[in-house]
């Protein structure tokens, strides 16, 4: 009897329940807020939050509730953290009661990925992540970046917008070809299709016209939306020396901070005064981030640098030199130079099936036969096939540690000829993690401090954890230049462990 698959990650065919969870309303890990609301509160001050998504009259309110599940499935599902969802309702809640269109129903979702972005889909889905959460350093940038988002709603831009498929192919070719009938690899490909295209320039000019306008209304910094584009300046340049934090659909590629832009925003602010009017609200924002999860999330594993770990599973492994990690909510992908690609996730298997005959099983397709080997590794049972398919080569290694079946799936054009070594060097440093080591692997949080008599940019970045670029990370986090002096109780963000 052939045995039925179960994900490690989520039971094929099912959301994980600590990913996809839908949480209850009271608890605001979806914000839906109408036109009366309460600017202490973010709540509707005549009833209680509407159970309803968006307007039932809304055109638009099919378009975006099918791309939701997808939306929160590829970045990690909902952040459930009530100071943040406060914050952020209290956010939502002033701008809705400046809005044009003070009638629609917004349902901002917090995402719980370190990926830093922030975007809109059509009928008033709008989703912010707390990788950017961790970026900005008081509620107007927020207000902001929210702002110009819900813009683009009014705006009806995003129906306009279509789906960008650049970067899915060489893990749809490994979803499709290789995992059969598979759900989870159906579900990677729905997953890896999702690509947030940028808007025009034109688009997103106008967004920033209407979205200034909302935040200097709502009693805002209007000067905030320039600071955080000249933050998402800083961004690009810190990723373009750190892989470990590289993401092609992060807020820095899909919102490009022009100097026409920076100079645009500026003079929209100059409508409302010169630069200091408005409120910020510093010391609210870090109240509420303060604790709030920064990088990976425990359930996902941890990448750092071109290393992830999984305290869960007890497994650990490396990429190649010049490779970059996407950690998925289903999956690990591990691209390369030359359109290599590895996907790594785990299933469980009976003991009693043999991993030559679970290689057989079918879930394989284009599988060679002839071409499986079984050979131990770091003290582990594996084995491992070649597969072919439509101009592409496939190296599959199955990895044993009791019931559970790790499965490294590489992926290289036919032409490629380091297909091969490349599988063995990724599945080659695959090993399991000793007691003390998961006992070390702990998710990272922002932590706010005070800065005393004497304290500078170098000595604080000193207390920075998990990254091996303190003081880049410290300044971005802080808005700092390196010139910039610290001053006796500023407030300031650390990444810590503890």
């Amino acid at each position: 009897m052939k045995e039925r698959k179960k994900h490690i990650f989520a039971p094929e065919g099912q959301p994980s329940a600590c990913k996809l969870r839908r949480v209850s309303v009271a608890a605001l890990a979806s914000l839906i807020l109408s036109a009366c609301v309460n600017p202490e509160t973010g709540l509707d001050q005549n009833s209680s939050l509407t159970s309803s998504w968006v307007r039932p009259e809304d055109p638009q309110e099919s378009i975006g509730k099918k791309e939701h599940p997808i939306v929160i499935a590829k970045y990690g599902g909902i952040y459930s953290n009530a100071e943040v969802e406060r914050l952020v309702a209290v956010i939502v809640g002033k701008l809705v009661s400046v809005s044009d269109d003070p009638s629609r129903v917004f349902k901002v979702t917090l995402l719980n990925s370190p990926k830093v972005n922030a975007f809109a889909l059509p009928g008033g889905y709008l989703y912010i992540t707390r990788g950017l959460l961790a970026l900005a350093n008081d509620s107007s940038e927020v207000a902001a970046v929210l702002a110009h988002e819900m813009a683009h709603v009014s705006s009806n831009h995003a129906i306009v917008r279509k789906e960008r498929l650049e970067g899915a192919a060489i893990g749809e070719r490994v979803a499709n070809q290789v995992l059969e009938g598979n759900t989870a690899g159906q579900f990677a490909v729905a997953a890896n299709k999702l690509r947030l295209a940028a808007f025009s320039q034109d688009q997103e000019l106008q967004a920033d016209t209407i979205g200034i306008r909302m935040i200097g209304n709502a009693g805002y910094d209007p000067y905030a939306a320039e600071r955080f584009l000249k933050t998402m300046d800083a961004y690009r340049s810190f990723l373009s020396g750190d892989n470990s934090f590289d993401d092609a659909e992060n807020f820095a590629s899909s919102h490009p901070s022009t100097p026409r832009r920076i100079e645009l925003a500026r003079r929209h602010a100059r409508f409302f005064g010169a630069p200091g009017i408005g409120s910020r609200e510093s010391e609210r924002y870090f109240e509420g981030i303060n604790g709030m999860m920064f990088g990976d999330a425990p359930d996902e594993g941890f990448v750092r640098g071109r290393v992830f770990s999984h305290a869960g599973l007890g497994v650990t492994f490396t990429a190649p030199s010049g490779f970059q990690i996407d950690n998925q909510s289903k999956a690990v992908l591990v691209s390369g130079p030359n359109d290599l690609a590895t996907r790594f996730d785990a299933t469980v298997v009976s003991t009693r099936t043999s991993l030559k005959d679970y290689l057989r099983s079918g879930w394989i397709t284009g599988l060679v036969e002839e071409t499986i080997r079984e050979e131990p590794l770091n003290g582990l049972e594996t084995a491992s096939a070649t597969a072919r398919g439509d101009g592409w080569r496939f190296k599959v290694r199955v990895i044993r540690n009791e019931s559970q079946v790790f499965r490294f799936i590489t992926a290289a054009p036919q032409t490629n000829t380091n297909l091969d070594a490349v599988s063995r060097q990724i599945t080659g440093s695959f090993r399991t993690l000793s007691k003390r080591e998961i006992a070390q692997l702990k998710p990272l949080t922002i932590r706010v401090i005070t800065a005393r008599t004497g304290d500078s940019q170098t000595r604080l970045a000193s207390r920075m954890q998990g990254t091996n670029k303190q003081l880049e990370l410290f300044r971005l986090l802080n808005g700092l230049s390196p010139k910039d002096t610290i001053s006796p109780g500023a407030k300031l963000k650390i990444v810590s462990n503890r």
